[in-house]
């Protein structure tokens, strides 16, 4: 049995830090470009250069990492990744990044939530008051007792949906974990790249030499952010890094603002506390009750 160190520890929040920072820049640049392209244009530039990342990535072995102990789950991990990405996508075009990032926060509470019917788990008290909560976080970010969803329209909704699909996906990951995660990496990247490939044509326009360096800067920022989780997770235990996935709304606020000149208000704010708060707190109760185990 390996021994958890305390540099292990530091090692893996290093890497959930870069992990996150990774993961942020890939949603930036897919803001940037859903400005001048296709909302089908940009989920295929993401998944199609993350295939050829996860390839590298691979290296001599992708012959073996592409047999799956677990094909259909990886199928339906796959689609439900592709949904949730599309979803994603929908609702940053209207949304600011830091307000999506922290309806995005939603999904650890209702992965949560949905263990108890998909895995049969059982959730105490405790864990209820602090998905109780996280879901008034959300109903503070959101607002829905102002006009058109506190001024924020149709894209939170897609949101909302892309955070529901994002908890499903979680749970499916625990289902594949016999697999090499370069293994699940490179299930997700191909199969978004090939379904999204068919539908293309009909969406797409050419990108000049800056689009598609912000294309491929997609695929290298998605691929490398879950080589890094991969890392992090390998260094240190989950509730250890864990946690640290909310630095993903400081790296949010800083481009939301440096980019498009938006700032979080004091609802949004508020409601990251709660959501942050109750995520953390359920964290908490994981690792208590596994080390009562």
């Amino acid at each position: 049995m390996a021994v958890d160190t305390h540099e292990d520890r530091t090692a893996g929040i290093l890497w959930m830090l870069a992990t996150m920072f990774c993961f942020i820049t890939l949603d930036a640049i897919m803001k940037h470009l859903l400005e001048s392209y296709s909302l089908v244009q940009v989920t295929w530039g993401r998944f199609f250069f993350a295939t050829i990342v996860a390839a590298l990535a691979c290296g001599r072995r992708i012959s073996a990492l592409a047999v799956s102990r677990a094909p259909k789950q990886q199928a339906l991990r796959s689609v439900v990744l592709m949904s949730t990405t599309g979803l994603f996508n929908a609702g940053i075009r209207t949304i600011p990044l830091a307000t999506a990032t922290t309806i995005m926060f939603l999904s650890p509470i209702l992965v949560t939530l949905l263990s108890i019917p998909l895995l049969g788990e059982k959730v105490r008290l405790r864990r209820w008051i602090g998905m109780l909560i996280g879901f008034t976080g959300a109903v503070i970010v959101v607002r829905p007792w102002q006009e058109g969803l506190g001024g924020l329209g149709l894209g939170v909704l897609f949101l909302l949906a892309a955070a529901f699909l994002n908890a499903n996906y979680q749970i499916i990951t625990r289902k594949v974990r016999l697999d090499d995660p370069l293994t699940s990496l490179l299930y997700t990247a191909a199969a978004g790249a090939i379904v999204t490939s068919l539908m293309v044509p009909w969406f797409w326009t050419w990108p000049d030499v800056t689009g598609w360096l912000m294309f491929a800067l997609c695929g290298l920022a998605g691929g490398l952010g879950h080589l890094f989780l991969i890392r992090a997770f390998r260094a240190a235990p989950a509730s250890v890094v864990a946690p640290f996935s909310y630095s993903s709304l400081v790296w949010a606020t800083l481009y939301g603002f440096v980019v498009w000149g938006d700032w979080p208000d004091m609802w949004t704010w508020a409601g990251a506390a709660l959501i942050i708060g109750s995520g953390l707190y359920i964290y908490h109760r994981e690792r208590m009750r596994h080390e009562d185990r």
